[in-house]
């Protein structure tokens, strides 16, 4: 299904996205050396409920997955990279953390990730990995707009990954969203330019890209939830939720000014 977003709901998207990204912001400032990622969880939680809001994770269980999901927010450390199921593990100085986060409020979802080191350790390889996330989300937004094309954000998000040598996994990329949290149309992170379905206005779509040091094969936890790079090495995520509006693409998952941490 694709959805496409009236005024008075991309309206209550603003709000969604607004909540998730200042929900991140804060998890980003209480994760330091020593918090346990059930405590960003607990405090996920407490955050989502204040806000009447709902996690699209809790009752999440798709078919790749491992039965009803069950927790708030993802929250992957190093070598995991999506769909990390909070447990009893404590970070560490070094520790590449990223968390990913989707809510429903007022009937809209919006979805978000952010990748980031815990502590002082200086760690410039996977530094360099989350700001080609950064960057390759960036194009892919520069290049969303009326009349795209999907393929002309993969390609995008694609060249940047490439060109920075990261090899790129294409079962698990962006999506639409909307009502619910994974809608059509699936957005690879890869492509070629000037195919596929052409972005109107009022369209939701969540970019993610994501990369593993050196390999595009993934491996599943025993929670048949987590997934981590094949080789052991590090990984990084950014994610934001974007409107395609008449005059271009409109970021709906920016925090509210002077919450950013």
């Amino acid at each position: 299904m694709i959805e496409i977003l009236s005024a008075a709901s991309l309206a209550r998207a603003r709000v969604t996205g607004a909540l998730v990204a200042d929900i991140l912001q804060s998890m980003k400032r209480r994760a330091t050396v020593g918090t346990n990622l059930l405590e960003i969880d607990a405090w996920t939680r407490e955050m989502i409920f204040e806000a009447r809001a709902a996690s699209c994770y809790v009752a999440y269980e798709p078919s790749f997955g491992r039965g009803p999901f069950g927790h708030y927010i993802c929250t992957s450390v190093n070598d995991a990279v999506l769909h990390g199921k909070p447990h009893d593990y404590t970070l560490a100085d070094g520790d590449l953390l990223t968390l990913d986060l989707a809510v429903s409020l007022d009937g809209v979802v919006a979805d978000s990730a952010i990748s980031f080191l815990i502590g002082d350790t200086a760690h410039p390889e996977s530094l360099a990995m989350i700001q080609t996330t950064e960057r390759a989300l960036a194009a892919g937004i520069a290049a969303a707009g009326p009349g795209a094309r999907i393929g002309d954000l993969s390609h995008a998000i694609g060249s940047v990954l490439s060109e920075a040598g990261y090899p790129i996994n294409t079962q698990f990329g962006g999506h639409g969203v909307g009502s619910t949290m994974h809608q059509d149309p699936h957005i690879v992170n890869t492509g070629r330019a000037g195919r596929g379905y052409k972005l109107q206005p009022g369209l939701l779509l969540a970019l993610e890209p994501w990369i593993m040091a050196d390999t595009d094969e993934l491996r599943t936890d025993p929670d048949g939830w987590t997934l981590r790079s094949a080789t052991g090495a590090r990984t990084a995520h950014s994610e934001h939720t974007i409107a395609i509006t008449e005059d271009g693409a409109e970021i709906l998952t920016l925090p509210t000014p002077g919450t950013a941490a």
